[in-house]
């Protein structure tokens, strides 16, 4: 059995202020090409389909494209996609039942009533059959109906939420079984703080959307969105593909690509990345000035000065973007004494978590949690 491994498209991306729909569609149509000359017998997206809930017309006709183009290229290959946290759940759940007749399965929402279950899809080789579990992106308060409360009342957290979801489904440990799920996984006792992270993805405050990755020991492989670099949980069958194009600074000079699972017998798990060539890289050009100029390009060019004095040329910006026709952006590397006092002064300020918890004194664990969970809410509804 051997299937595509991707996620986090975020269509309708713009990169600082590029619109990246020329790059998107030239990254889609290499994916498509690999599949038609690899023939997987599925492709499977870990959610993040778009880079929001309500997206353009453009980044739909764009999404339509790419799957149109998939369905020609691998006609008998089942394509599997779940929501990630930036989808509007809904909006991709409508249609499921019709399209699982196409060999299309788009899974929006996730199981939220007790009679429910994970979506399940199974397929089969001279090997017996392999389910795909797909779960779309999760909170605890969309599965409380499923997995109730702790004894004192209060709300479950996410690693809490996602252990008890995943623990009620009755899985054959004798056949081979595949999770797709958008979710922050973190290695068995790992800190969250460590896990290095792109300026492109959402996170929680105090990280509390965490979930320990012993989660996926039932399963031989884990397909899993969220994370936009490319990183194992713990095992190489638990696996962050990343983003198929780079969404921010952060993320330059990664290299980018679509992993390929293949399932053996029971046990046996082989990968390998199909690397991706982008149309343009994302770069960060750093030095002085003439020696930044000399470095021109048409990549996606964040420029870094690092001139010890200010410049006396009125016309840095223009020269700067004749240089590099993409420019994200310009930052300067050396500050004035003023500028530091002002940062100093930044960092003495408290993030609102650490305000609230001070202001309210005395808290227990469960309390800071339930702050936590207000505050990134809160923060969420922010423009």
């Amino acid at each position: 059995m051997k299937f595509f491994h991707l996620s986090d498209l975020h269509i309708g991306l713009k990169l600082i202020n590029r619109d990246l729909t020329e790059d998107q569609v030239y990254i889609l149509n290499q994916i498509t090409e690999m599949a038609a000359r690899e023939k997987p017998d599925a492709v499977v997206i870990a959610g993040d389909l778009y880079d929001r809930a309500v997206p353009s017309a453009e980044a739909v006709e764009l999404f339509d494209h790419f799957v149109s183009g998939l369905t020609e290229a691998v006609p008998e290959a089942q394509i599997m996609m779940i929501s990630g946290n930036h989808d509007s759940a809904p909006r991709i759940d409508v249609f499921r039942k019709v399209l699982r007749h196409q060999r299309i399965h788009m899974i929006g929402i996730p199981p939220q009533k007790p009679d429910e279950r994970i979506e399940q899809v199974t397929l089969r080789d001279a090997f017996g059959p392999v389910h795909f579990y797909l779960l779309p992106f999760v909170k605890p308060s969309m599965v409380r109906q499923i997995t109730g409360t702790r004894e004192d009342g209060t709300g479950l957290s996410y690693d809490e939420a996602l252990h008890r979801l995943i623990g009620r489904e009755e899985l054959n440990r004798s056949e081979r079984n595949v999770l797709v799920s958008h979710q922050f996984y973190i290695q068995t006792g790992a800190d969250p703080e460590q896990v290095e992270r792109a300026d492109s993805e959402t996170r929680t405050v105090g990280n509390i959307d965490a979930v320990q990755a012993d989660v996926l020991e039932p399963f031989d492989y884990a397909a899993l969105g969220h994370i936009h670099r490319p990183m194992q949980v713990g095992s190489s069958a638990f696996r962050y593909c990343g983003t198929p194009l780079a969404c921010s600074v952060s993320e330059a000079g990664q290299q980018k690509g679509v992993i390929e699972v293949t399932l053996e017998e029971k046990g046996v798990v082989k990968t390998r990345v199909l690397p991706l060539k982008p149309l343009r890289q994302v770069r960060v050009v750093e030095g002085l000035l003439e020696d930044v100029l000399n470095q021109a390009g048409t990549d996606y060019t964040s420029v870094v000065l690092t001139d010890p004095e200010d410049l006396e040329v009125f016309d840095v910006n223009d020269r700067l973007r004749y240089a590099f026709p993409n420019l994200l952006n310009i930052r300067r590397k050396t500050c004035s004494e003023q500028a530091v006092r002002r940062s100093a002064q930044a960092r003495q300020i408290p993030d609102a978590y650490e305000l609230c918890l001070s202001f309210l004194g005395e808290s227990d664990e469960a309390q800071q949690e339930l702050l936590k969970e207000i505050i990134h809410q809160v923060s969420e509804v922010q423009p």
